[in-house]
């Protein structure tokens, strides 16, 4: 911000004689950056900032413990019983105004009366991130258009601040680090004398030191990005790294390095770019450009699953620099509510194996182990390999779900909607009659059935482009009601739970009936015109489907050629977005069972979990 007025807009300059306020949303990291710039460029005599001066002494303690975070409470005036809780937070503008202050020589002043009843402002304020392109000069330009509502409350406690700062040096630069939606009020006290606040007894204020596993409820910035501040701010070159979507991005990626230590599950590609969407959504109903941390959890847990939610949770509540043992101060683990008032919750349940036996109910068996390493892998006949029959009812099950929502959907595009007239077709369509509600009409809907059935399924849960899924196989039907199957997975001998049973994970997979039709699809030079493996197994489905339509579930859809392809061959491809379907219900189906023989098939149930 700058501190010099312009010629032409002195009426709308924050510089009033030696006096220069640079307004500030408490907490946020943008206006730290900015205040910071500001201090370091014009190296003012005063820094005068929005802080009770009963606090200043345990204040400044808290800065000197700096990166490490601390707590300041005192008791309520309002009730003895309860406590106020001040964060000292290296995000805070506050803090890094007294820091930056005192690293320039500067006068640091507290001018906020000291503890009484604050009175509780509105703070709703455009995000903090639009100073990133419009700066800050035009950020508060725009705040100060619509003036807050003000109250006698309001006015006496701008008018203490106002008095403490009448009380400085005429003579010196004074810079004024105040909030912003306390900033009219003070300039409108400071154009006539004011009297002394009165005084308060002093209270008994102490320091705590907060335990590292609530940093995340307690501050205003999430400690991930904290600390990221902490480590840059020193070199004001580099500071422009602290850019709010690339930490998030960081963020995510070093969760997702921990979810796969702790679960083996991958987060996929169209999980990721499912999250920005649901957080760019979830960002615009609050009326920000960017997501918050809760909502960037709520959106792991509902795109992903809790356990991923609780990485990125755990991880944004990473800050290196606490300790949970102070030799000085006592440590508290506090909550969100005791801090805050109106405060979000979200519960995430963790399905994680346990490192320790639990306590097993009587009559249960315990789940068979090797009693050497590598004692199943010897067990091996390698003369013929089989399916789970379990897992083949899971799968066939999920094959004709998807032919049923296929049709769905191709049924939804031949669907037309009219006024009621004489009849209700196939029913009313609520949401065209509520639209037109002000016709007073009532709509229907017709649905025309398709010409043709849905035949093969292709499911591909990641293409493969690390060449992870080197397991390619054709499986053929059993019976009349068990598809023929064409997949690739991981190679599941490497990962044996049981004896002559290893366990593998899909990448994708084709079904199509009747069985027994299918040719090795992997080593068929008809589809060498695949590019990758899920095209391949596309080609195969268009070749081996009786029916006219193919779905498709994948994170994206074929390339356009392949519509050429089944225009030729009197097919159609139905292509559903893998996003659209159950996460939970996709990573049951994912998992596959491989037996070296059928005779496995009788033993299997005991370790196959």
């Amino acid at each position: 911000m700058s501190l010099e007025p312009r010629p032409s807009e002195e009426a709308a300059s924050l510089r009033r004689g030696n006096f220069t306020y640079f307004p500030v949303i408490p907490g946020r990291l943008e206006f730290s950056i900015e205040l910071r710039r500001a201090i370091l460029r014009d190296r003012p005599r005063i820094v005068a900032v929005e802080l009770p001066g009963a606090l200043e002494d345990a204040y400044l303690q808290a800065l000197a413990r700096l990166p490490e975070m601390s707590i300041i409470v005192y008791p309520d005036p309002n009730d003895d019983e309860r406590g106020v809780y001040v964060p000292v937070e290296p995000c805070d503008p506050f803090t890094e105004a007294v820091r930056t202050g005192l690293q320039v020589d500067a006068e640091v002043v507290f001018i906020e009366p000291d503890l009484g009843d604050r009175p509780h402002l509105p703070d709703t304020y455009p995000d903090p991130y639009s100073i990133r392109y419009i700066g800050i000069d035009k950020y508060v330009e725009a705040y100060r258009v619509y003036p807050q509502a003000r109250n006698e409350e309001i006015a006496g406690h701008a008018a203490g601040m106002a008095w403490k700062l009448q009380g400085t040096d005429p003579s010196t630069p004074v810079l004024v680090v105040l909030s912003l939606n306390l900033l009219d009020p003070v300039l409108d006290a400071m154009e006539v004398p004011q009297d002394p606040p009165p005084r308060r007894e002093p209270a008994d204020v102490r320091l705590l030191n907060p335990h590292p596993d609530c940093l995340a409820e307690i501050t205003l910035e999430y400690p991930y990005l904290q600390d990221r501040y902490e480590t840059f701010r020193t070199h004001m070159s580099t500071i422009d790294l602290i850019d709010r979507p690339k930490v998030q991005f960081d963020l995510l990626r070093d969760a997702e390095k921990e979810y796969v230590k702790n679960t083996g599950d991958k987060v996929e590609y169209w999980q990721r770019r499912m999250m920005a969407r649901f957080t760019r959504n979830l960002a615009a109903i609050n009326g920000d450009l960017v997501a918050g941390i809760f909502d960037l959890t709520v959106a792991a847990r509902a795109v992903v699953d809790d356990n991923y939610a609780y990485e990125v949770w755990h991880m944004a509540n990473r800050f290196p620099s606490q300790k949970a043992v102070s030799e000085l101060l006592e440590t508290v683990n506090l909550t969100g509510d005791e801090i805050w008032f109106h405060t979000k919750k979200l519960r995430l349940r963790r399905r994680l194996p346990r490192p320790k036996q639990r306590m097993l109910p009587r009559g249960v068996t315990e789940r068979k182990k090797e009693k050497f390493e590598g004692e199943w892998a010897h067990q091996t006949g390698g003369n013929a390999i089989c399916s789970y029959p379990p897992e083949d009812l899971l799968i066939e099950d999920y094959g004709r779900f998807l032919k049923r929502k296929a049709k769905s959907m191709l049924s939804e595009e031949r669907s037309r909607t009219e006024p009621f007239t004489t009849s209700i077709l196939d029913g009313i369509d609520l949401r065209e009659t509520i639209r037109n509600w002000h016709e007073n009409k009532i709509y229907v809907r017709q649905l025309d059935r398709i010409s043709g059935e849905v035949g093969a399924s292709v499911v591909i849960f990641d293409r493969d482009l690390e060449n992870r899924y080197q397991y390619l196989t054709t499986w053929l039907g059993e019976h009349q009601n068990e598809s023929d199957m064409a997949f690739y997975s991981t190679y599941p001998f490497e990962h044996m739970v049981g004896p002559g049973i290893g366990r593998a994970e899909y990448g994708g997979f084709l079904m199509t009936l009747p069985p027994r039709r299918m040719l090795d699809v992997w080593g068929d030079p008809d589809y060498d015109f695949a590019q990758d493996k899920p095209e391949r197994l596309l080609l195969a489905a268009l070749d081996y489907s009786m029916q006219r339509y193919v779905v498709y579930v994948a994170a994206k859809p074929p390339r356009s050629i392949f519509r050429s392809i089944a225009a030729h061959l009197n097919r159609r491809i139905v292509y559903i977005p893998i996003g659209q379907l159950s996460p939970t219900k996709l990573k049951k189906l994912r998992v596959v069972h491989v037996l070296d023989s059928y005779e496995r098939r009788n033993d299997a149930k005991e370790f196959i979990w």
